[in-house]
């Protein structure tokens, strides 16, 4: 599809490769979007705010056929390339400057066969798109918790969700991916096709392709899930986190909780008495059987007076939507994470010091409880690494004023600093990378050289460098 052209900023952005783009627009089945369209100021947006990057072209791709021309453009001109999918990651790696940008987002159908309980998810579905084809039929896969992200920079980071102890990562739950590499090749990567990519792209992120589609196992799941949601006094905050670490030594596999600082926000769900005031919210998962649902998260209930407890049955759609409104297009995002093997003394009071000393009342310090189905894959059957810690700790920065941003990326930098320098801490996670400033290793641990030598053969001119990037081996 052509677009406008012939504005200064087209001719700057487009000047060195301008006859070939023509003949490229020409055959493209999708949108062509240039800095001239009147679409562009929205198509170069995404989620993160803080994110103020303007491509060359923006490719919104029909179908897969499109995504290897894009590919192919991009790699005989030298451009940079960045891959949309959800456009969700905190980094902002969907959008690149003076580049060509990938964008999937118009390729977000599903299909779901209920007979092999499988989905093909196309890369440009979001979670929600995912949870609202599979529940038709008593279905789900482990995706993540808030329903507008991307499937896929979720799942090839990693993916923790509200099923993670049960089924574990939402990579551990792929069949295959359909992948356009570097080569402008489409291939599938499975366990019997392509294996050693099918390997790398489970937790490698996007360095190895642009995957177009992805296969999930699904499991009975839904409608209703037993779901815990209670908010703690903030001044009982060590109590409750105590009460959460000694929960976590005997937690179900079927359950799944996170513990996260928060300022109580003024919402009609919790007493007005309590608006604007520190808690600690415990929001979590539990598959099983309804009757064993309150003895399972009983002591975490109990912890102490409540401010509000909203737990019970609940559809998992419902769960699975909970966090979207606290995390809006448009807000300014930095995040940051590492893992820890415990819960010392030291580490509850960093999380109550940090939690209730942020520069945003937005902010939050959370505790996801790991283990289970995750633990169960060694570290290096997949490309993701951290598979025997039993907690991860993020430091969400959520702010609005862009006056803001040093003070807020600051708080997140020096509480994860500081944690990292405990005992018992480790590696850092794809999902959430700050600005991608650790060294790759830090994501994949020993993983790395085996990552470099599939990266080598499938992009060894490492056109896909936009992410956690792994250098092609030598």
């Amino acid at each position: 599809m052509s677009s406008e052209s012939g504005t200064p900023g087209d001719r700057r952005k487009i000047g060195p490769f301008a006859d070939d783009l023509s003949a490229f627009m020409d055959g493209f089945h999708g949108d062509v979007i240039l800095p001239s369209d009147h679409r562009y100021e929205d198509a170069r947006q995404i989620w993160n705010g803080m994110i103020d990057r303007s491509p060359a072209i923006i490719a919104q791709c029909d179908g897969t056929a499109d995504v290897v021309d894009a590919v192919t453009f991009a790699r005989n001109h030298d451009l940079q390339v960045s891959v949309r999918g959800g456009g969700h990651n905190v980094s902002g790696s969907a959008i690149c400057e003076d580049g060509l940008v990938i964008d999937l987002s118009q390729m977000n159908a599903v299909f779901v066969d209920p007979e092999t309980k499988r989905a093909r998810v196309q890369g440009g579905a979001t979670i929600g798109d995912v949870d609202r084809e599979t529940q038709l039929f008593g279905l789900a896969t482990a995706l993540g918790v808030v329903s507008a992200t991307g499937i896929a920079g979720l799942t090839l980071n990693g993916g923790i969700g509200h099923l993670r102890r049960e089924y574990g990562l939402s990579l551990d739950n792929l069949a295959s991916v359909e992948i356009v590499t570097a080569d402008g090749t489409v291939r599938t990567a499975s366990p019997d096709e392509h294996s050693d990519l099918f390997w790398a792209v489970r937790g490698g992120g996007g360095n190895f392709g642009v995957v177009t589609s992805f296969e999930y196992q699904l499991h009975e799941v839904g409608p209703e899930v037993n779901a815990l949601f209670v908010l703690h006094p903030g001044d009982e905050a060590t109590t409750a986190l105590h009460a959460f670490h000694d929960y976590t030594k005997s937690a179900a596999r079927e359950s799944s909780v996170l513990a996260f600082t928060i300022v109580v926000p003024e919402m009609e769900e919790f007493p007005e008495s309590a608006w604007g005031e520190p808690a600690v919210a415990f929001l979590g998962c539990y598959d099983g059987d309804r009757t064993s649902a309150s003895e399972e998260f009983s002591a975490l209930r109990d912890a102490t007076t409540p401010i509000a407890d909203l737990s019970g049955p609940m559809d998992y759609t419902t769960l699975q939507t909970m966090l979207d409104e606290d995390y809006p297009d448009g807000l300014r995002y930095y995040w940051k994470a590492t893992y820890v093997e415990g819960l010392s003394d030291d580490i509850i009071d960093l999380i109550e010091r940090y939690g209730y000393d942020s520069p945003s009342s937005l902010s939050t310090v959370d505790i996801w409880h790991l283990g289970g189905a995750i633990s169960d894959v060694a570290p290096d059957e997949t490309a993701f690494w951290h598979r025997k810690s039993r907690y991860m700790i993020t430091f969400e920065a959520n702010w609005e004023d862009p006056a803001m941003d040093d003070e807020n990326v600051a708080w997140v930098r020096d509480g994860i600093a500081e944690l990292r320098g405990m005992a018992g801490t480790s590696g850092a996670y794809g999902n959430f990378p700050g600005f991608g400033e650790d060294p790759s290793q830090t994501m994949f641990g020993s993983n790395y050289d085996r990552l470099a030598e599939i990266k080598a053969k499938y992009d060894p001119e490492n056109l896909f460098n936009l992410n956690q990037n792994v250098l092609p081996a030598e």
